[in-house]
């Protein structure tokens, strides 16, 4: 019997198999539906992320809500610590940070509102299986602690499991946006 790294292990590499075929094949608006999303925030502290690999890319609709409010990307200052966020700038100085997604070269540090969250692999009840470090959960459950924050999963509607090993520490999304469209956990839409 696998044990559940084992089980999450088999998880991930079935989803990225899947995230890497519709990369390959997917359009140029990918991001249509989480830039129309957003369009209802403007001015809202949100935070994004640098794709890295075959991720989604959010890019467009951050530059897009960026000429609205602040806009923030995660930066990892520690394993098994909560993520910060550093405000972006669409053409502002970048380094690189750790796994290889860039950050501001700058930090300017504030708490978003809304996380635009990357993924591995998402289910149908806001279930989101991501890269194992757990760096994500901590930070939800911080900020879910303090107020309300609003956490969109983006990625390929391709990356949708049937059902993924979740425990208790992982924390659900709120929203689910894909290439495809979305889906709103909250209201169960």
């Amino acid at each position: 019997m696998m044990d559940l790294s084992e089980i999450k292990a088999a998880a991930r590499k079935a989803a990225f198999a899947r995230r890497k075929a519709a990369f390959d094949s997917a359009g140029p608006a990918r991001a249509a539906y989480l830039s129309e999303f957003l369009a209802g925030y403007r001015g809202v502290p949100l935070a994004g992320y640098m794709p890295i690999r075959t991720e989604i890319s959010p890019i467009v609709a951050m530059e897009e809500a960026a000429a609205h409010g602040p806009v923030a990307v995660p930066v990892i200052k520690a394993a098994g610590q909560p993520l910060l966020f550093s405000r972006w700038e669409p053409d502002g100085a970048m380094r690189d940070g750790p796994f290889g997604a860039r950050v501001p070269l700058v930090d300017d540090f504030f708490e978003p509102e809304i996380l635009i969250v990357p993924l591995v692999a998402f289910d149908a009840r806001g279930g989101r299986l991501g890269y194992g470090g757990g760096f994500y959960d901590r930070t939800l459950e911080g900020l879910r602690a303090r107020r309300a924050t609003l956490a969109i999963g983006f990625a390929f509607a391709a990356q949708e499991a049937d059902e993924l090993p979740l425990e208790p520490t992982d924390q659900p999304l709120d929203m689910m946006i894909t290439e495809k469209g979305v889906t709103d956990f909250r209201r169960g839409t």
